[in-house]
């Protein structure tokens, strides 16, 4: 019973916190407007002052603590609270200084209007009056007015570019750089961005609205304060003068102070629009972590200013003692970095001339990228190394895609090229290049163009595809027009993209095969040592000629242990290599359909004249690298430009073009084309999976056969 009644208890008071923390915004703004229609006592109007003025120092440390501006979204609606709950407790306080004039209480007001001030009497009056003014201009004519115009430009740049951001997360995406999960998360943080800077450009105006507020109503208290302190308690002019405007400076003086804290925290937020990290790590190392030259020249201007006639230079002294002994830390802990890069500069050299005389072997890289020095800065760290980003997103990608893990992309620069050229290399062999224009965008005719657009012209490096050159501004009109428009870093990732699927084969080595197999060995040990096993099984290297094979055609070897049961189990029969490769893509026959089927499941297909497809059989010649297509030159002739021609027709109808055969002329029929047509898809019977409908769409024959 004691611990049910302790449950209910505590149930009860988790309901009743939970409503008034639910309830608590509402109550806040609702007692905001109540005081400013009904009178307040004093001790709670000192209360709420001083509620006031925590409140403003908090929002300070917040945004000083805050690693991005961002990351205080309800700073906006702040402004507006604070804004609004400052000028009821002005209201409140005229109402009661107005009303009690001398016997006025409140001890927030009285402090500020005597301690805050330093002096009593006329001469308090006059320096309080000159240090409202001071608080005013400054708040009024530097901060707000500063950071009023930094939040307007802040929002403006933020929505224009709103749209080129959200494009690049997108190409991005396209290229398999990051993930949706990812580019969703970037999405929302740039809409959160513009949401709000522009917040931000209007709650600014709320700042600046309560500072004419301010001044209005002080110019109020005194000149009401004194026609009431006159006419209705009949005070002489100068004590109902002196009393009134004291306390007129007080209120005025205690109101803009929390105005004063929260209009330099939206100063510092709207400043810092470009920063991230904390405010306190970023004054540390952009302002004490530089170099010692600097302090030690600012540690010598002090000296010599000691010494001059007047300055105080039991000020001076000490102050350049200080910035010294900091110049001195600096220049110790440059030191220690130089003699340690140096070291570590040494150690290389030697261990790289101690490698040259053990191997004279110079391995090349099995993929990369050479810039011309135009270039560069897509791979400058301090530039954002967006290419490199890029790079290791296709790399990803091509995992997926083509289960090949491709090894590091070695990027380096090359005097010979062109300084807008690039150049990717397959060990050390040329597979590519083109030319990018930094600050430009290249856009691509997809077929879908509306309405032309002027500009330079070019081809896509990639698929070479007629292209135009445009610069940043015309980018919104390009994507209206229809065109598909591409940044610098994009290009580069799409065509690495294009050359790893079309040079996959050569990517994948003895090694690399070696290294798939060791894998599979921990967790598919049996299929392994089936395929691998001695008199009966395959060597290596004829496994990766399976998987070039496969490769080639781009067909994903992701499914590498179904690769290696059908080869498991027909290797018995026979160890040839294009009949294994053919019964490895049988096994990979749902991967293959869905890669050239519709999203109905239709597969649309091209078949073969049987006169023709058996001439193509007969034709098969076998040569130590494997066999061939041997047709004589016009009957080859003949065959290119029937495939061709029915190629050409299924293209124009919107599908893509797939050849479907026997299985006995599959091989001879891709072979037969690699050449003229590379990218040509054929698939043989065996390879269509129930799933999938063929459909005819055509008949490749040779007229008057």
């Amino acid at each position: 019973m004691a611990d049910a009644a302790l449950n209910t208890e505590g149930t009860a008071s988790r309901n009743v916190f939970g409503f008034l923390k639910e309830s608590f915004p509402a109550t806040s703004v609702i007692v905001i407007v109540i005081m400013l229609i009904l009178p307040l006592p004093t001790i709670l109007l000192d209360a709420l002052m001083a509620v006031n003025l925590m409140l403003s120092l908090l929002v300070l440390l917040i945004v000083l603590y805050t690693q991005k501006p961002t990351e205080f979204s309800l700073f906006p609606t702040m402004l507006l609270v604070a804004t609004v709950f400052s000028l009821a407790l002005n209201v409140s306080s005229t109402r009661l200084i107005l009303r009690d004039g001398i016997n006025f209480d409140g001890r927030m007001v009285r402090a500020f209007s005597h301690f805050v001030v330093g002096s009593s009497g006329n001469e308090g009056i006059v320096i309080g009056f000159i240090i409202f003014i001071i608080i005013i201009a400054v708040q009024a004519v530097v901060i707000t007015k500063g950071a009023t115009r930094v939040s307007e430009v802040a929002a403006r740049f933020t929505l224009d570019s709103m749209q080129v951001k959200m494009m690049a997360v997108e190409t991005e995406y396209s290229s398999g750089s990051i993930t949706e999960e990812e580019s969703q998360r970037r999405k929302a943080q740039i809409q959160k961005e513009s949401d709000f800077y522009g917040s931000m450009d209007g709650a600014s105006k709320f700042i600046s609205g309560n500072v004419k507020i301010g001044i209005l109503i002080t110019v109020i208290n005194i000149l009401g304060g004194i026609i009431i302190g006159m006419s209705i308690h009949g005070e002489p002019l100068s004590i109902a003068a002196n009393n009134y405007v004291s306390l007129a400076i007080g209120d005025g003086l205690i109101s803009q102070f929390p105005a004063l804290l929260i209009s330099t925290a939206m100063g510092i937020v709207v400043t810092r629009a470009a920063a991230s990290g904390n405010l306190s790590e970023q004054v540390m190392e952009q302002i004490f972590y530089r170099h010692a030259i600097i302090y030690w020249i600012c540690a010598g201007v002090l000296v010599f200013l000691s010494v001059l006639p007047g300055f105080p230079w039991y000020v001076l002294l000490p102050m350049s003692a200080l910035v010294a002994v900091h110049a001195f830390r600096m220049g110790r802990k440059e030191k220690k970095a130089a003699s340690f890069n140096e070291m570590m500069s040494k150690s290389k050299d030697k261990k790289d001339e101690k490698s040259g005389e053990i191997s004279p072997v110079v391995p090349l890289d099995a993929l990369s990228l050479e810039l011309g020095y135009g270039l560069v800065p897509l791979v400058e760290k301090e530039k954002g190394a967006e290419l490199l980003e890029r790079v290791q997103g296709v790399r990803r990608q091509s995992a997926l895609d083509l289960g090949l893990v491709i090894p590091k992309v070695r990027i380096i620069d090359n005097s010979i090229l062109e300084p807008s050229e690039y150049c990717f290399k397959i060990k050390g062999v040329d597979s590519g290049r083109g030319k990018i224009r930094i600050g430009y965008y290249l856009c691509i005719n997809p077929g879908t163009v509306t309405t032309e657009m002027a500009g330079e012209k070019t081809v896509d490096p990639a698929f070479g595809l007629p292209a135009i050159w445009i610069d940043q501004e015309k980018r919104d009109e390009a994507e209206r027009c229809g065109y598909t428009v591409v940044d610098p870093p994009s290009i580069i990732a799409t065509h690495l993209t294009e050359i790893i699927r079309r040079h996959a084969a050569e990517i994948l080595g003895l090694q690399d095969t070696q290294a798939i197999l060791d894998t599979l060995r921990k967790e598919y040990p049996a299929v392994v040592e089936e395929v691998l096993r001695e008199g009966k099984g395959l060597r290596v290297t004829e496994i990766q000629k399976i998987l070039h094979g496969l490769l080639r055609e781009r067909v994903s070897i992701r499914n590498t242990v179904s690769i290696l049961e059908s080869i498991a189990e027909y290797a018995p029969v026979s160890k040839n290599i294009w009949f294994l490769t053919e019964k490895a893509r049988q096994a990979l026959a749902s991967q293959i359909c869905g890669q050239y089927a519709d999203d109905d499941r239709r597969l649309r297909v091209l078949t073969i004249d049987p006169a023709l497809e058996q001439k193509l059989i007969d034709s098969k010649y076998e040569t130590p690298s494997g066999i061939i297509s041997a047709l004589d030159p016009a009957s080859q002739k003949m065959w290119i430009n029937a495939v061709s021609k029915a190629v050409t027709a299924v293209k124009e109808k919107g599908w893509m073009p797939v050849v479907l055969c026997s299985e006995q002329a599959r091989f001879l029929v891709k072979n037969s084309t690699d050449r003229e047509l590379p990218d040509l898809a054929v698939l043989s019977v065996p390879e269509i999976v129930p799933e999938v409908i063929p459909e005819a769409v055509g008949m490749i024959r040779i007229e008057n056969n």
